[in-house]
């Protein structure tokens, strides 16, 4: 991999460099997900104005890639988290979600929530979650309950 410090930034989902990150997502999000069950977003689909789309790069490759979508008016919904699996074990998951957190605080939003799922190719994410100070919590927005699915909240007013 490259060499440099890791930077997040706001940016097009649809920028040329990131089919990789996409590709990597869709596989991944396929790979023992029921189709039913599988909620993220096509990737033009998080290009719109309720959306903020993040890219985590190093020596300007793109390694990572987050987004959080405005769901309320003091409500917002992590979306699209991925890091490339070359690039794990380094911190940039953990870097992404503060990421996302500190855009959503600094936005207003009073809670974060995620859905993910309950397979075990999501027992690091949900642990990272976990240590993030999200808890478990009942579907949000539009979502259902759904056996292939766990949902998380944090209330972020309360970890000022």
């Amino acid at each position: 991999m490259s060499v440099g410090d890791p930077v997040i930034g706001q940016e097009s989902p649809l920028g040329e460099d990131l089919a990789l990150l996409f590709e990597r997502h869709t596989a991944d999000m396929h790979a023992d997900t029921p189709p039913e069950s599988i909620h993220m977003l096509p990737r033009a689909e998080l290009e719109r104005p309720e959306i903020a789309f993040f890219v985590l790069r190093e020596g300007g490759v793109p390694l990572a890639m987050g987004a959080v979508k405005r769901i309320g008016p003091d409500h917002g919904e992590i979306k699209s988290m991925h890091v490339l699996t070359e690039a794990r074990g380094r911190g940039h998951s953990r870097r992404m979600l503060e990421a996302l957190i500190a855009y959503a605080r600094a936005e207003g939003m009073a809670r974060l929530s995620l859905e993910t799922g309950v397979q075990p190719t999501f027992i690091a994410a949900r642990g990272l979650y976990a240590r993030a100070g999200f808890v478990e919590c009942l579907p949000f927005g539009d979502y259902q309950p759904d056996p292939n699915s766990v949902f998380m909240t944090i209330a972020l007013s309360d970890r000022d």
